[in-house]
């Protein structure tokens, strides 16, 4: 999967989660979960099929939240890789590259309609919202874009009673990208080091750390 694009499906629903109870007409489960949620904490697996329905890449870790705009994923399997928003820039380390890039977490939060519900905005201002109607298609909440400039063209966020289990995001490419959570801890006391970041020694560091 294409690193850019990788990094845009990761922030989308980092930026998504904790803001998602402002969304009005929103289901009682949808909203109940969301409601006063500070910090987050699960194991995910994610996999990517394409439009065929065959599975380009499989992936798991750990990530963490916190409100606002500080998040970290940790890639374990099959590769190590580290997300890092500490609040200021957005860090992406790939262990076997030894290989580090920064960004001003400004620029790349304002690079898709999803990344803007880290402000004040309204959800719905930016998505058109619905939630599922046939009760064989279970707890499902469809976010649309109501912009067409992000890769990110649909979310659809998934509960059992009023806990998340799983995220899907569909790109403009015809891939479908799918976040599954276990272990999941609502607001869980979390140490502020886990939202911070050095490159290690040796590592190539690309863009500005200062």
């Amino acid at each position: 999967m294409n690193s850019r694009r990788y990094i845009t499906v990761v922030i989308a629903l980092c930026l998504l989660l904790p803001l998602s109870a402002m969304a009005t007409g929103a289901p009682d489960y949808f909203t109940a979960f969301f409601k006063d949620l500070h910090t987050l904490q699960a194991d995910f697996d994610q996999q990517v099929i394409d439009d065929k329905q065959q599975l380009l890449q499989s992936s798991k870790g750990q990530m963490w939240i916190a409100r606002p705009g500080r998040f970290r994923w940790n890639y374990e399997s099959p590769y190590r890789q580290q997300l890092v928003a500490d609040g200021k820039r957005l860090w992406s380390y790939d262990e076997d590259l030894e290989q580090v890039t920064v960004q001003p977490a400004s620029e790349v939060i304002t690079s898709t309609p999803a990344m803007l519900l880290s402000g004040d905005q309204p959800l719905a201002t930016l998505f058109n919202i619905e939630a599922a109607s046939d009760p064989a298609a279970g707890q499902v909440v469809t976010l649309t874009p109501k912009s067409d400039d992000s890769n990110v063209i649909r979310l659809q966020v998934h509960f059992s009673g009023n806990t998340l289990t799983h995220i899907d995001a569909e790109d403009s490419f015809g891939n479908t990208t799918r976040f599954s959570f276990t272990r999941m801890q609502r607001n869980p006391p979390l140490d502020d080091t886990l939202f911070s970041f050095t490159p290690p020694a040796g590592a190539d560091v690309i863009g500005e750390t200062d």
